[in-house]
């Protein structure tokens, strides 16, 4: 098993608190996030966002290994994924994530975005969100 791990550090309350977050990579190192930047667009990250990396990453990942078993060469993928967090109760739920890619290479449309949606279905942070999943692809 491989495991890897972020970190977080949070002070003060929900509205006037603010927080860091750090990667074990050190890719990010207290990065700042808080309910400004989560939930009124200021400055710093949330978790919905480095949730929506992670799946757009990890999907794109995932494509390029089934386009590769497919045969498909010179392959170019580019991923969004949107994390749609509502109301729920008396807090906030992830309900959404919606994948939207863009891939190019050489082989047959249907055999690529059929890899596409194994992908969307398959990948491991697909597999790790209890949200609908959605997905939109572009071939060119």
């Amino acid at each position: 098993m491989i495991t890897n791990s972020g970190s977080a550090k949070w002070q003060g309350g929900l509205k006037d608190g603010q927080g860091t977050i750090s990667t074990k990579s050190g890719a990010l190192n207290e990065l700042p996030y808080g309910f400004k930047a989560r939930f009124e667009g200021a400055p710093g990250t949330n978790p919905e966002e480095l949730i929506g990396a992670a799946h757009a990453a990890c999907f794109s990942m995932a494509l390029s290994a089934i386009l590769a078993e497919a045969g498909v060469t010179d392959v170019s993928i580019a991923t969004t994924s949107k994390i749609g967090l509502d109301k729920d109760g008396d807090g906030f739920a992830v309900k959404t994530a919606h994948l939207s890619t863009t891939i190019s290479g050489q082989g047959e449309h249907a055999t690529i975005e059929e890899a596409a949606h194994k992908a969307e279905k398959g990948c491991p942070i697909s597999k790790l969100l209890n949200a609908e999943i959605s997905l939109d692809v572009t071939i060119v």
